[in-house]
């Protein structure tokens, strides 16, 4: 029998379309742990799931990964809904995860939890940031559902405890999936009016799914960047949101978000008169307190005897006088003797004196420079006279007096040996008085040159 070769890709796409066609691969609820978690900058995520036996490899496209709440992690437990076939470039089996959901924990709850922590590391709890809620507004907006229960029990509220406010319903949906753009995009809007004092921002109790927009990451930084104070009044009092944490004030109910907005009308009314009682008390408590100052003023000394203060006055004005007339002369005195001082130290510094100074220096330095210049002129002159004395001991011409003679040849240079002549060339001999022209006759070498 022929035996039948086949490639690996031919082989690998066998098995692709083996495992692609199996029902019971094309739907497939699996359970384990995630280790090699990587998400792709793509946002597709790439893992490993695995148990105490066997491990695979498993891909999250970005598609489907976009709808889970929880953020995947190193050694969480999950459980998945997805589809095994064969990645044919590496020839290995993986899986296509569609749902996940963590392995005994809500994933909304572990979503709640992780983005809570995140949150709290950003510090957007901080209660350095919380802004303090106007005790008497003048306008206050309700972000919440326009057709909801929880927005009439709250203008029902406020209306009842503070008439004078005005109310503005900002219509947002709270529920669903456009519920996180909605509130965001309505606390936005409020904030570029810049005319509401107070912001409530709620809806009705429900399940975590239900309110699950006000831990949305959009409505919690729109809260935040807020600058008008927020209320948040979502749910029941045993409801928690993340928007309660970043809200500058958490209401238990709307009806509680409504009664801490403003104040009761009646309390008001009361302050007020319990105000006016008061001042009034002040005013004539200043009012007696200032008859008593005039009275006084009016027993003192300066209105019983006026002619004698100013006596008193003029007497002490002029004791002052004298004093000030005395200071002028002293100051004075003291002003001139300085005076007489700077003038006697600028006489001494004088322009005159000093050139005067400086010509009886200058003509004792000319006197100085002239010595010195004859010296000077003598020491040269002997030095001069010795220094011919030795040139002429040293001149050729000098020599010449005593006997001596200089050959020339006709060129009219030295003859300094028989060499440089030969017989019948004519020489001029130099002698100290003049010179002889001579011609040479013989040449005889000396014995002490053999």
């Amino acid at each position: 029998m022929q035996k039948r070769y086949v490639t690996i890709t031919a082989l690998t796409r066998y098995l692709k379309k083996k495992m692609d066609i199996d029902p019971h691969l094309q739907e497939i609820y699996i359970k384990g742990e995630i280790s090699n978690f990587n998400l792709h900058r793509n946002g597709h995520m790439y893992l490993t799931l695995k148990d105490d036996g066997a491990r695979i490899p498993a891909v999250m496209f970005y598609g489907d990964n976009r709808h889970v709440k929880f953020r995947p992690e190193n050694g969480m437990h999950v459980l998945i809904k997805g589809q095994v076939t064969v990645y044919e470039q590496y020839g290995q089996y993986q899986l296509y995860i569609k749902e996940m959901e963590p392995d005994g924990i809500g994933a909304l709850y572990l979503a709640y939890e992780q983005l809570k922590k995140d949150l709290q590391k950003r510090g957007l709890f901080d209660m350095h940031y919380k802004k303090s809620i106007p005790l008497y507004p003048t306008s206050i907006g309700l972000v919440t559902s326009p057709t909801s229960a929880a927005v009439r029990d709250m203008i029902t509220t406020i209306k009842r405890r503070y008439p004078i406010v005005k109310i503005t319903v900002i219509p947002a949906i709270v529920q669903g999936n456009e519920a996180k753009e909605s509130i965001a995009q309505a606390i936005e809007l409020a904030n570029r009016v810049q005319t509401f004092d107070t912001l409530i921002v709620g809806r009705g109790g429900g399940s975590l799914e239900d309110l699950w927009a006000f831990n949305e990451l959009r409505v919690i930084e729109a809260v935040f960047a807020s600058n008008i104070p927020i209320i948040s009044a979502i749910g029941h009092e045993t409801d928690t949101t993340l928007t309660d944490f970043v809200s500058d004030l958490r209401a238990p109910t709307p009806t509680g978000a409504a009664e801490l907005a403003v104040p009761s009308i009646i309390d008001v009314e009361e302050n007020l008169i319990h105000m006016s009682v008061r001042l009034k008390q002040l005013l004539q408590l200043n009012i007696a307190r200032r008859k008593e100052l005039l009275q006084r003023i009016e027993q003192s000394p300066t209105f019983q005897m006026p002619k004698q203060i100013i006596y008193e006055k003029q007497q002490f004005v002029d004791t002052l006088d004298d004093r000030l007339q005395q200071q002028i002369e002293g100051k004075l005195y003291r002003t001139q003797h300085r005076v007489q001082q700077i003038e006697t130290k600028l006489s001494f510094y004088h322009p005159d004196r000093k050139l005067k100074q400086l010509h009886e220096k200058v003509q004792l330095l000319s006197s100085r420079l002239e010595d010195k210049t004859v010296q000077h002129i003598r020491q040269s002159t002997q030095q001069f006279v010795h220094m011919v004395d030795k040139l002429t001991l040293v001149n050729p011409l000098h020599i010449l007096k005593r006997g001596f003679a200089l050959p020339y040849d006709g060129e009219d240079r030295v003859v300094k040996s028989i060499k440089n002549v030969e017989t019948n060339d004519s020489i001029r001999i130099k002698l100290h008085d003049g010179d002889l022209y001579c011609q040479v006759q013989e040449i005889r070498r000396s014995q002490n040159n053999e």
